[in-house]
């Protein structure tokens, strides 16, 4: 032990954890598994009996971190809404008030996602939902299909972004930062991201209006003012869902466990209330809940772990000598290529691994050149998003594929994403250079 610590540096001995954990994730081990596996090693073998303790005092971590209670409340939220049909309410409802406009539907696709990235906080749920509710349907009215494809993909990971993202609760944990204070950075730059899609398609349909035919007017005419009427409060329903979990805990009036509490509740009632609750659904919302909140808390119990150990190595001092002293850079330059290689290591790794892997690295060197770790954090989350479209192995690509009608081939998605991607570095520049689109109500709200 004592000749291991001495024959390896510092900054040798962390290259060596990265790539060791490399390794094991090639072998197709699961994510919690390799990071916790080299963290638990690497502080065994670095610090004897103490390091060995770093595995077991990460899981005491995490089972006293309160507001980890959030995280199964909302899942099953999202879940519930899903599998009891409420969500597709929403969209029949957006397909019946905005149909008869050119690119109407798709219009309505990125309501649908704004809505229930606000119920879910996953960017899956999302995908789920368009690619079985509102791809078909725009599809049968002769939308285009390439066009469809990269909105439902860039609407669905407005879910990263909107409360209550599951990411940013990862990166608040790892971070040691507020979870309120990320939702409420996220809140802008989501808003942004749904406006930038909207203004994308009303300008792509106005200038080709055969990608996005409005309904015909014998299919308007055909549904009577009384359905409309029932379909506009069927469909402002989840609506109140989102608005008893966001307005209770940005008033102030429910902490945030209470107001995932209230979520969880109020989304029970109303599928009981809709005579939806039934066996089946709880069984589905529950198992999908109980997989999702596990494999998170692996997840974060292990990058505890392997950031303990990191931090005990004082790498992040050397990065940060490196850069500064050794390259020359400035702090935003030094910013710049994180985000460049977050963007290349997305292209490979789902958003869970890579903030697990660079998290005790860049966290501590955002801090140390003088940034908000919360602005910081969004930064990163727009990046997540960029992750899950890019190819070779963007998680959104396959996801779409699985789910999307046959003639929809590969080829269609990956071509589908090229101007929406546009899109989300066009926001990640925005707001780099204009931070208050992300800061402004956490400052207003502190």
């Amino acid at each position: 032990m004592l000749d291991f610590t001495l024959t390896l540096s510092h900054e040798s001995t962390a290259l060596l954890l990265f790539a060791s954990m490399g390794l094991l994730m090639l072998t197709g081990q699961r994510v919690f598994a390799a990071i916790g596996f080299v963290g638990a090693v690497a502080g065994a073998l670095l610090w004897g009996t103490g390091g060995s303790q770093m595995a077991f005092n990460a899981s005491i971590t995490l089972m006293k971190w309160f507001p980890m209670i959030s995280l199964p409340l909302f899942i099953y939220m999202g879940y519930i809404l899903s599998e009891s049909g409420i969500a597709n309410d929403l969209y029949r409802m957006f397909h019946v008030w905005m149909g008869g406009l050119p690119g109407g539907l798709a219009l309505g696709t990125v309501g649908l996602m704004v809505a229930v990235s606000a119920m879910n906080g996953l960017s899956v749920a999302g995908l789920a939902i368009g690619a079985s509710i509102a791809m078909p349907e725009m599809l049968k009215r002769g939308y285009d299909k390439r066009m469809v494809s990269g909105i439902i993909q860039a609407g669905s990971t407005i879910g990263l972004m909107m409360p209550p993202s599951v990411v940013l609760v990862l990166y608040g944990m790892i971070a040691r930062q507020p979870v309120s204070t990320l939702w409420l950075a996220g809140i802008g730059p989501a808003l942004l991201l749904a406006l930038m899609l909207t203004i994308y398609i009303v300008i792509r349909c106005k200038l080709n209006p055969a990608l996005a035919p409005a309904l015909s007017k014998e299919e308007l005419a055909s549904i009577s003012p009384a359905e409309k009427r029932r379909l506009l409060w069927a469909g402002l329903l989840p609506l109140v869902i989102i608005f008893s979990v966001t307005g209770s805990f940005l008033s102030g009036m429910a902490s945030l466990v209470e107001s995932s509490a209230v979520g969880a509740l109020v989304a029970t009632l109303a599928a009981w209330a809709k005579r939806r609750l039934t066996k089946k659904v709880m069984k589905v919302a529950l198992l999908q809940t109980l997989s999702v909140s596990c494999m998170f808390m692996w997840i974060i119990m292990a990058a505890l772990c392997f950031s303990s150990v990191f931090d005990g190595l004082g790498a992040v001092h050397a990065i940060k000598t490196l850069f500064l002293d050794g390259w020359h850079l400035s702090p935003w330059g030094v910013l710049i290529i994180m985000q460049i290689s977050f963007l290349l290591l997305g292209m490979f790794l789902d958003d869970t691994a890579m903030l697990i892997i660079v998290a005790p690295l860049y966290i501590p060197l955002v801090k140390s050149l003088g940034f908000d770790p919360i602005w910081y954090g969004v930064l990163y989350t727009i990046t997540c998003q960029v992750a899950y479209m890019t190819p070779p192995l963007g998680y959104n690509l396959f996801l779409m594929k699985a789910m999307a009608p046959k003639d929809v081939t590969l080829q269609d998605i990956y071509s589908s994403i090229i101007p929406v991607v546009s899109l989300l570095l066009l926001s990640l520049v925005l707001v780099m250079v204009f931070p208050n689109i992300a800061m402004f109500l956490p400052n207003i709200l502190k």
